[in-house]
């Protein structure tokens, strides 16, 4: 394409709506003022659009929106010095709420105008991913984002376009060249197009990625030969992207240090490849931290568009990261936080992974409160010590669901203060349950393996000292230091919103003490649930001979002890890095509802007491009648 048919299809992309002051008639007005050209089209049944140029921006606007423009190629100014303005009349094609279709009388040109609405801007990408005609509509697709960027760079919009600029690309690769590579410049993105030679002896091909404007080098390719010794495609296109904003849209805690590279084989979905592709990206910086490290990722254009590492390995060298993948899509290398796997969430799995947390803590906040009140007026349950322990467990339990379901409220209130409350409330009474669960393991070793000589005096008073105590003096110290605990954003994996909670604000101190202390707890409940069940299968085995011992019962029994001992919150440790979704799901079922797990443990407990009681009293009464 000429310099002049660019410019003046440049020209005619700045078209702008100006208002509903508009004559009866439709007409473009065109006139340059201080190197600036202008458009004016006044429209008799829409607001008017007014378009204007410069060499360094276009912009397309109206008294009620941006707008994008696009014409097919006429040299209005043909034989003219443009000194004075040009009036031309137009026709109108066709139009809708969002877009007009009209051309302009007596020249073969015909003219789009789509305000920048998401529908508007949506239909007209559709349209032209079933009708390209390059490489006209490889600089009109780029026009579109540059002229109405906020809608392009909505969740709305922004997967229509990357795919239909992907198909622009491939459009481009497929055009017929001579030469053995042909380089394209666009203002937002360079690509080279290289024709494979397949006569080679070596493995891999070495192909520079396109330098963008200011950078002089960008990466070394290593291309594998393997993909295209079939003969079906022949030509690779290597994108360099200058403006990369619709790639980052999803990314949160996650900066990006290199140049996006898009590498593409039209009409091959080249994946799992036995000689990985070679990337050797230059940084754009570095940042020696512990919270952060590089990772080679990928754009997962068929997933939901966020970025991840399968397939593909990151070797760190200096300023320079060598990524092997064994696929080909959009590259890009990621300075990525070491804070945990939550930020992997998607907002999909949040909001489902909300619900079910919600409806857990509501019912165990409810059966648990059940079990302290069915404590205070029973006083056959508070002869019991083992109750006393089940009922302050219970109620950590009760302040730990109540006040995580107040942490997502409490963020959004204006009072600090308050957050800064609910994440020490909850903080106390996470280390509280993990505590009361360490002495529940405690006193059922007492109880089933060191029968004699267990009278401790003042025994339930020194585990409250314990249980209440020692979680108070380690949330205490840590809220004497500043900003631990308050306002915490909580990153989503493929969403550019945040979700902002009352808790610990420091990750090191967060996972830390937390994990560091539920370890402790959890290896001894471990060792002690291990030990119990295998006294309470000796006592199966002993109890076999009688016939009096069903599988069943003991199977409950020890799921019970699991329950109270709290073993189902080590699933934690099965999660690592990217987050295992079923492992989380069974995580938050089972650990939500643990109140309520209680409370039937105790119901069965008071049942079978009351049934031994019965048993006892009859047998005594028969006795006494012999």
């Amino acid at each position: 394409m000429s310099q002049k048919a660019e410019d003046i299809i440049l020209l005619l992309l700045l078209i702008m709506i100006y208002g509903p002051n508009g004559g009866e008639c439709n007409q473009a007005r065109l006139k340059l003022i201080n190197k600036t050209m202008e458009m004016r089209i006044s429209f008799a049944s829409r607001p008017n659009v007014t378009v204007s140029e410069t060499a360094e921006q276009m912009l397309c606007y109206s008294t009620t929106n941006l707008c994008y423009i696009e014409c097919s190629y006429h040299d209005f100014f043909a034989n003219k010095n443009f000194t004075q303005p040009e009036t031309l009349n137009l026709a109108i094609n066709y139009q809708d709420n969002t877009t007009v279709d009209f051309s302009i009388n007596q020249t073969p040109s015909k003219c789009i105008v789509v305000d920048c609405l998401p529908d508007g801007i949506s239909k007209l990408l559709k349209m032209k991913e079933t009708q390209m005609n390059m490489p006209q509509d490889m600089r009109n697709i780029l026009n579109i984002k540059g002229m109405c960027r906020d809608v392009i760079f909505s969740e709305t919009v922004v997967d229509t376009y990357i795919r239909v600029e992907r198909k622009a690309i491939h459009n481009i690769i497929n055009m017929n060249i001579l030469e053995q590579s042909k380089n394209y410049y666009h203002e937002d993105l360079s690509m080279t197009v290289v024709k494979m030679n397949l006569n080679t002896t070596d493995d891999f091909v070495p192909i520079a990625a396109p330098s963008v404007l200011h950078v002089d080098k960008v990466a070394d390719i290593q291309i594998p030969v393997e993909p295209f010794k079939n003969g079906n495609q022949t030509k690779i296109g290597i994108v360099t992207y200058d403006s990369d904003q619709h790639f980052k849209l999803k990314v949160r805690n996650k900066n990006f240090t290199s140049k996006v590279i898009r590498i593409e084989v039209p009409g091959c979905d080249i994946k799992n490849l036995n000689d990985p592709l070679k990337i050797k990206f230059k940084l754009n910086y570095t940042q020696n931290t512990s919270d952060y490290y590089l990772s080679c990722q990928f754009y997962d254009e068929n997933g939901n568009g966020s970025w991840n590492t399968d397939g593909c390995l990151t070797n760190n060298t200096s300023d320079v990261v060598e990524c092997s993948c064994d696929h080909m899509t959009p590259f890009a290398v990621l300075l990525v936080s070491t804070e945990p796997f939550i930020q992997a969430i998607t907002k999909r799995h949040w909001e489902i992974l909300s619900y079910i947390s919600y409806v857990g803590c509501g019912l165990s906040a409810f059966f648990s409160a059940s079990t302290v009140l069915s404590f205070i007026f029973s006083s056959n349950a508070r002869a019991e010590v083992s109750n006393s322990i089940h009922v302050s467990l219970s109620a950590a339990l009760f302040l730990l669901n109540l006040s995580f379901m107040l942490i997502e409220w409490a963020a959004t209130l204006t009072v600090k203060e308050v957050c800064v409350f609910i994440a020490v409330t909850l903080h106390y009474s996470l280390l509280c349950s993990f505590t009361w669960m360490a002495i529940e393991a405690l006193h059922l070793y007492l109880l089933l393996i060191r029968v004699f000589n267990i009278y401790i005096r003042h025994y339930m008073v020194k585990l409250s000292l314990i249980g209440w105590g020692v979680p108070a003096v380690i949330v205490g110290g840590l809220l004497s230091a500043n900003n631990i605990y308050g306002i915490k954003e909580m990153a989503l994996s493929d969403t550019n919103t945040t979700n902002q909670i009352c808790w610990i604000r420091d990750p090191h101190v967060l996972y830390g003490v937390n994990i560091f202390y539920f370890s402790i707890v959890f290896v001894f409940n471990l060792g002690i649930l291990v030990t119990v069940s295998r006294q309470i299968f000796k006592l199966r085995h002993v109890g076999n001979r009688h016939g009096k011992m069903p599988v069943w019962k003991d199977a409950g029994t020890v799921l019970g002890l699991m329950c109270l001992q709290g073993t189902t919150w080590g699933l934690i440790f099965f999660s690592s890095g990217y987050i295992n979704y079923p492992i989380l799901y069974l995580f938050c079922i089972l650990n939500s509802m643990q109140g309520f797990y209680i409370f039937v443990w105790m119901c069965a407990t008071a049942r079978k007491n009351r049934a031994q009681t019965l048993h006892s009293k009859s047998k005594s009464t028969l006795d006494t009648s012999k």
